[in-house]
């Protein structure tokens, strides 16, 4: 285990990817056509599903590599899909990581809690993100 860490910019990663091989031109140049882009959305958001299903089978198979490898391609689907559609990733972070710390451990009554660890609790008066202002272009597939 490394002793410190280093910082990886996993949106400027996926932009460049994207860029490499043509996703953003593509994107252009069809982004007015509604039903391929709902079309393009949903394929993406199967493609998550595929990694997540794929992910599950190596937990079972007790396989470490391919665990590893299915978090990060579910990963690699979200932010790309995110910046596909031109939606500012780090922002809405942002916005999802302080609506999270705002919130207060505690039990939620009803949710079986093996572990002992802390669900995360809305105090009163707590707010949910907000992505008003960063949906991108999300409206050229809904």
């Amino acid at each position: 285990m490394k002793d410190y860490w280093i910082m990886t910019d996993m949106v400027n990663d996926i932009y460049m990817m994207h860029n490499k091989f043509g996703v953003k031109e593509w994107f252009e140049k069809n982004k007015d056509d509604k039903e391929l882009m709902r079309k393009y959305l949903m394929f993406r958001m199967l493609m998550i599903g595929e990694e997540y299903q794929e992910t599950l089978s190596a937990i079972n198979n007790s396989d470490s590599e391919e665990v590893v490898d299915g978090l990060i391609d579910m990963i690699v689907f979200a932010i790309g899909t995110l910046d596909v559609f031109n939606v500012d990733a780090n922002e809405a972070w942002n916005r999802i990581y302080e609506a999270n710390m705002a919130k207060e451990p505690g039990v939620k009554p009803g949710r079986p809690n093996k572990f002992g660890l802390p669900d995360l609790l809305k105090p009163g008066g707590w707010t949910p993100p907000s992505h008003e202002g960063n949906h991108g272009e999300l409206d050229k597939a809904l």
